[in-house]
């Protein structure tokens, strides 16, 4: 097993390696492990084989069958392995801007094309990363998944930063991966617009041409200090914190949140829009 400080070893492998050292030493099989952990038992071997991320959720469920004895070692693992995924996945341009989100007391982001990265689910998440990268090898997507799904812990820590999101409604009907990628995926962020630190609003087809259509961008405000702006274009993104431009993104994000429908009505038409990539649907269809 690859060592948690070897900078050559994939974070996704070293988890994996101790989570089946542990599941063997207790005489477990995979589907065993997955019915105690509330999941399945191949998504256990892919997790095992580096081909899954861990989630924190996955990683508390592991940790809580007591049969492991692992004394909560697979979540220290976990934290411990988060900055060298870190180095390995992203580019020397966006090592910066993890940090800036972590430390935010609110984000407000704008997406005209996708569903805002922490909002992501880890199939959503892939087919994305997968779609923009033809000649990434798999492990290269799994360690860049497990990095964008690592950034999502900021929304679950006891005091998460407010998160504002206008969308583009054409969000919502763009497929990304296939039917059921994008159900779970609008399914996921009608649930998360619940919290009560997380806000979705959908700009409609019918706002017509309005400012924003030229790209995403996110501000990060944070305490004791000026708000800084990620802006993110084809080939790279940016960083700025020149307050002008900041001011300017703010004012905005403030328009695109008054062309936006309101809470809940943005939340009855993701669900709309994901019902027509549901089960039922998908059935219809396949019988045509």
């Amino acid at each position: 097993m690859a060592p948690a400080s070897d900078p050559d070893g994939s974070p996704l492998r070293v988890f994996g390696a101790m989570l089946r050292f542990y599941r063997t030493k207790a005489a477990m099989s995979q589907d065993q492990l997955g019915a105690r952990a509330y999941c399945s038992g191949d998504l256990v071997g892919k997790v095992e084989n580096g081909e899954r991320t861990p989630t924190r959720e996955f990683t508390a469920a592991c940790d809580a069958v007591t049969a492991l004895k692992t004394d909560g070692a697979l979540t220290m693992l976990r934290e411990q392995l988060m900055d060298n995924l870190r180095r390995q996945a992203y580019p020397g341009w966006f090592h910066r801007w993890p940090d800036a989100e972590a430390q935010a007391r609110a984000l407000r982001w704008y997406e005209p094309l996708l569903v805002p990265g922490l909002l992501q689910t880890e199939g959503y998440a892939r087919a994305v990363l997968r779609g923009a990268q033809a000649d990434a090898s798999d492990d290269q997507i799994e360690r860049q998944v497990a990095a964008r799904l690592a950034r999502q812990d900021i929304l679950s820590r006891d005091n998460p930063p407010h998160l504002w999101v206008v969308i583009d409604e054409g969000v919502l009907h763009r497929i990304i991966g296939d039917a059921k990628v994008m159900h779970d995926q609008l399914v996921h962020l009608a649930e998360m617009s619940h919290r009560p630190k997380v806000s979705v609003q959908v700009v409609p087809f019918d706002a017509g041409a309005r400012t924003g259509l030229l790209g995403a961008f996110i501000l990060a405000d944070q305490d004791g200090a000026g708000g800084i702006l990620y802006l993110e274009t084809a080939t790279t993104g940016q960083v700025a914190e020149a307050p002008s431009i900041v001011s300017d993104a703010g004012l905005i994000f403030d328009t695109l949140r008054s062309e936006a429908l309101p809470r809940g009505a943005s939340r009855d038409v993701i669900m709309k829009v994901a019902e027509t990539h549901g089960p039922e649907r998908r059935r219809m269809a396949q019988e045509q």
